[in-house]
């Protein structure tokens, strides 16, 4: 048995260095200007960390829940190849000697080789945006592979480094979703959580029609891209804050379920369509500060895709407030 291992690890070895020596000898349009540069930049997490400042500047309430869970994960996958990953394996560097000196660092990193930290760093933070804010973790997927690359085209890491420190990296995200559902799972205490309620299951979303009031974000930001992904069959109406009442009206009187996309003015102006026509009301948060979403637990638009497609609703109370009168 020991023997089969030993002549299986033989292999893999074998592979590993006749894959980085392909990479090493083969020319990579532009990839000299680039690729080096691009992993520099991604030292100490510095990458990712103007990612998630630009993030949280500019994008959503979701996108930039998104951006702090992606830098966690992105913690948690550093800690984890510091304390762990480096210290278990004590694999040497690759040997130079077939790598053009245009593409070498200038400073040769002095840790061990197994797993890479810059992958793991980068597939961490990107797939812990990606799991909350989908559009973003499309856009910087590319990134994320490209500073994985670069490790091996600058002869630092061997090709199984950069996989194994990519999977730390997507396990990493997906373990801080998993820790975030708990903890606010455990925030909820018992007695809060408003009754259950009668709701058709719409699995692919036909039947859903969703009115997004279009100045109060983004079509980004009010999750769309989530909507679209996860209930293809749902339509989605946009109009301006003139024509709410009236597209919520026309959408309630036709749909299984009423969907609304805005801030806190619009769900009102949504609640008041939902109960005329006598149909549920889902609500995706797209508005600024979102506290009827937040009070749900609904942090973004997958929860709320998630309890259409399983026909979960909540039963809620609604007050109506007149003046005094004279």
């Amino acid at each position: 048995m020991s023997e089969h291992k030993a002549t299986w690890r033989g292999a893999a070895a074998r592979w590993d260095r006749s894959l980085f020596d392909v990479v090493a000898q083969r020319h990579w349009p532009g990839g000299e200007r680039v690729l080096p540069r691009l992993g520099r930049s991604a030292n100490h997490g510095m990458l990712w960390g103007g990612a998630a400042t630009l993030i949280t500047l500019f994008g959503s309430a979701t996108a930039r829940r998104a951006a702090v869970r992606a830098a966690a994960s992105l913690a948690l996958a550093s800690a984890t190849i510091n304390t762990v990953g480096k210290w278990s394996v004590r694999r040497a560097r690759p040997v130079l000697d077939g790598v053009p000196a245009v593409r070498q660092l200038a400073t040769q990193p002095v840790t061990t080789s197994f797993p890479s930290g810059h992958s793991a760093s980068a597939f961490a933070f990107t797939t812990g945006l990606a799991l909350h804010s989908p559009g973003w973790g499309a856009v910087l997927a590319p990134v994320a592979a490209a500073v994985a690359f670069s490790r091996v085209y600058t002869g630092v890491h061997y090709p199984s480094d950069v996989v194994a420190g990519a999977a730390l990296g997507v396990a990493a995200g997906f373990a801080v979703r998993r820790i975030a559902a708990r903890v606010e799972a455990a925030r909820a205490r018992p007695g809060d959580e408003p009754p259950d309620a009668d709701a058709p299951a719409l699995p692919d979303g036909a039947g859903l029609v969703v009115v997004v009031n279009a100045g109060a974000g983004s079509a980004e930001a009010a999750g769309l891209d989530v909507l679209r992904t996860r209930l293809p069959k749902a339509e989605v109406v946009e109009c301006e804050g003139a024509q709410l009442a009236e597209a919520l009206a026309e959408a309630a009187s036709r749909a299984a379920v009423l969907g609304v996309c805005g801030g806190d003015g619009t769900i009102n102006a949504a609640a008041t369509a939902a109960l005329r026509a006598g149909v549920p009301l889902a609500v995706l948060p797209g508005g600024t500060l979102n506290h009827f979403a937040q009070d749900l637990g609904l942090t973004g638009a997958e929860e709320t895709c998630r309890a259409v497609a399983a026909g979960r609703a909540v039963r809620v109370a609604v007050g109506r407030f007149t003046p005094d009168p004279p």
